[in-house]
């Protein structure tokens, strides 16, 4: 029965997706929603000004439907299942606001920077003070592929706004080419649903592979050439999911193993700021590290399968730390 729920719930996040991205995307393209190029980005990407963007709408629509649908046909929504799209829709909204301004309203900045990280910080507060009346918080961080835990006491409020905010921004740094954070979220989504399923907390494993469902059924429109982008949308909405779904199978410290995608591109601009302000020279030909590998000649197809394939390879050693060593 279990085995059929998370087969159908892909399924449906697949099909919801694939059946409305169709109607959605020429939609946008009349309004004019069109991705607008930085100049002083690869000089190969301003063939896709004007390229639809936005499309993590369709993400949310298929995410919440394939959720509540099948969590519903299973048993019932749990506080869980509810803290997900939580955040999930709380990111996701934050994301269409600065996309809106930016494209909708014409002005290149969005949201600044602090309106973001104002919004971030009150999703992530309002979760934890939820989250902390549930039987499964804990105050606690498990240190991967060993026995060992830490408490952390009153800190961890300050663990959960970091790992939400911190991973919604690096999903969103990461959303550079086509396909790439559909992929590598695909992955890391689907190696959660695993972990979950291993703790039998089926409510986060249905919602996980949900994500898997509505990501793939994207990538059907955003691999190389794209036909639409996610935007911040969707970037925003899949990091904070992500960091929750880490949160609440307390297995904080694995996302940094099974998202070390997200990680080095994150640690790729950190390091090329500091560098450029300290030393006034630059450590990559461009961050986030996507763009290095473009500039050094890598064809964008090449660069996204690449980290796909590392993605995997993370996401496999994060599985085996947890459920098999």
């Amino acid at each position: 029965m279990l085995e059929q729920v998370i087969f159908y719930t892909i399924l449906m996040g697949f099909l919801i997706t694939v059946l409305l991205s169709p109607i959605f995307i020429p939609f946008l393209r009349r309004l004019k929603f069109g991705q607008s190029i930085r100049d002083e980005g690869p000089e190969s990407h301003q063939k896709k000004t004007g390229t639809p963007t936005m499309g993590g709408i369709v993400i949310l629509v298929s995410v919440t439907a394939a959720t509540l649908v099948m969590t519903f046909k299973f048993s019932e929504p749990s506080v869980s299942t509810y803290l997900l799209l939580f955040v999930t829709l709380g990111f996701g909204c934050l994301g269409f606001l600065d996309d809106f301004i930016k494209i909708g309203m014409k002005r290149n900045l969005g949201l600044t920077s602090r309106q973001k990280l104002f919004g971030q910080l009150v999703i992530s507060v309002i979760f934890y003070l939820v989250y902390r009346q549930t039987d499964r918080f804990v105050q606690e961080i498990s240190i991967p592929g060993t026995e060992l835990s830490f408490h952390v006491g009153w800190s961890y409020v300050l663990v959960i706004i970091f790992w939400l905010v911190g991973f919604s921004n690096a999903v969103n740094l990461t959303d550079g080419l086509d396909g790439l954070v559909s992929g590598t979220s695909a992955i890391a989504f689907g190696a959660y649903a695993v972990l979950a399923w291993n703790q039998s907390q089926y409510d986060v494993a249905i919602f996980s592979v949900a994500v898997v469902g509505a990501v793939l059924g994207f990538l059907v429109f955003n691999a190389h050439p794209a036909k639409v982008f996610m935007g911040d949308t969707g970037s925003l909405a899949l990091g904070g999911a992500i960091a929750t779904i880490a949160l609440l199978t307390k297995l904080e410290l694995l996302l940094v193993i099974i998202g070390l995608v997200f990680v080095i591109e994150t640690l790729s601009v950190i390091l090329q700021v500091a560098s450029f302000k300290t030393t006034g020279k630059r450590i990559f030909k461009m961050s986030p590290l996507h763009h290095h590998y473009e500039l050094v000649g890598w064809s964008e197809w090449r660069v996204v399968v690449t980290f796909w394939s590392v993605g995997l390879l993370c996401a496999i050693l994060g599985i085996y730390l947890e459920v098999w060593l």
